[in-house]
């Protein structure tokens, strides 16, 4: 008969859950960062949802995660801003005391070819996807204890050159080269950080590509999984990756897009 536990003594399935964490969504109001914000309250850790402008979508997001039994709260803040940055750990601090889970997972950008990208549309972009999640998970690593995670969000576009995707794809590729550092810099005090790449997901962010690149239809097809991608499938392995069982995958990049970006296009 085979033994339910572990060889460590842990009962199977004691990876997953997560009671008694406290975790920050960065743009967990809506897409792929509400879905996190569900998965991982739903294996029971304490949601922060940190936004910026849409009030309503993280009010929202909130009454649902508690109508499902998910202890929530929300705290505005502009992610490319220091001093917001650093208002937000503290609220964080006094009300919570410590932070197990950094997701950053707040994104913008211009959507413009480099040669009509201006410098402002630079800053902007990299301040937000590359600068922000740097200096966010700098102040949130003084709250972490032993055993916890950074989990950063990037895209295909990192590796691959996309349409219009110009300052975004960079600010990504830099976002993957932050996960390196820190994981490094940040391992001797227990705190693993990894990156979570998500493919064409179908959510309100596809907007913003225009219509004549046909991303909209990339993400609607099948993958070479057999169905598209959703942002369920995202959050599950963002969730995985909080869990005791990837303790040693540290500075990675894991790819969630069903097989499709090996599809020659």
């Amino acid at each position: 008969m085979s033994d339910s536990n572990t060889s460590d003594g842990k009962t199977a399935g004691a990876s997953n859950d997560l009671t008694g964490k406290i975790a920050l969504i960065t743009g967990g109001s809506r897409g792929i960062g509400k879905a996190i914000a569900f998965e991982l309250g739903q294996r029971g850790a304490t949601i922060i949802i940190n936004y910026l402008k849409n009030h309503s979508a993280a009010q929202t997001a909130v009454r649902e995660l508690e109508e499902a039994g998910i202890s929530a709260t929300r705290i505005k803040a502009h992610i490319g801003d220091e001093t917001a940055i650093e208002s937000l750990v503290s609220r964080i601090d006094e009300q919570f005391g410590r932070l197990d889970i950094l997701v950053n997972n707040a994104a913008s950008g211009v959507m413009r070819p480099a040669v009509e990208l201006s410098a402002k549309h630079w800053d902007w972009t990299m301040d937000i996807n590359a600068r922000g999640p740097w200096m966010l998970s700098v102040a949130a690593s003084r709250l972490m204890p032993e055993g916890s995670r950074i989990i950063n969000l990037s895209s295909p576009g990192s590796t691959r050159v996309l349409p219009a995707y110009f300052a975004v794809g960079v600010s990504k590729a830099a976002i993957e080269a932050v996960t390196r550092y820190l994981a490094v810099e940040l391992g001797p005090k227990g705190i693993a950080v990894n990156t979570v790449s998500a493919g064409f997901v179908m959510t309100d962010a596809l907007e913003a590509f225009p219509d004549e690149i046909g991303v909209k239809d990339i993400a609607s097809r099948p993958t070479p999984a057999g169905r598209v991608i959703t942002p369920a499938d995202v959050s599950k392995v963002v969730a995985m990756m909080c869990g005791t069982d990837a303790e040693m995958i540290r500075g990675q990049v894991i790819m969630v897009d069903g097989g499709e970006t090996l599809r020659h296009q």
